[in-house]
């Protein structure tokens, strides 16, 4: 099994309301399907301090089948669940979290590009597309925690 060409983006802090969102924590991933790598990249603002901390790059092999197998249900988790309308209308699943992510087949943003303000989505989640997103976020966390 190898991995999609995709690129990811998971934000944490996105609510905001008259001011736009601080985020805490900005993590990208790139799969590069032709060198069978993930790119990482990873920056958290630690509490009290008023920016994000540098990026910290690193690669990891998406050779193993546990990495493709977690590439392949975070993409099917996201292609299953639903997004707010309008966009960045409002946090839907109440996490604070926003996920980006885009291939040839699925473009999935929830969190608007300017994050959430206080308004309400026409749509809201099931109790069961909320644990489908808390475990999209794990998922990601699963990848980032990996060693380069």
């Amino acid at each position: 099994m190898s991995i999609p060409e995709f690129s990811l983006r998971l934000q944490r802090g996105i609510t905001g309301g008259f001011a736009p969102p601080t985020p805490n924590a900005i993590v990208t991933i790139t799969g590069i399907p032709a060198q069978n790598l993930l790119n990482i990249t990873s920056a958290v603002r630690p509490m009290g301090t008023p920016s994000l901390q540098d990026a910290l790059p690193k690669s990891i092999s998406a050779a193993d089948a546990h990495t493709a197998q977690l590439v392949a249900e975070l993409k099917s988790i996201l292609g299953t669940i639903p997004t707010e309308s309008p966009p960045g209308s409002q946090d839907i699943y109440g996490l604070d979290t926003s996920i980006a992510f885009g291939s040839d087949d699925l473009v999935w943003q929830n969190g608007g590009p300017q994050g959430c303000g206080q308004g309400v989505s026409e749509v809201q989640p099931t109790p069961d597309d909320k644990a489908k997103f808390k475990r999209a976020i794990e998922i990601v966390q699963e990848l980032q925690a990996k060693d380069a």
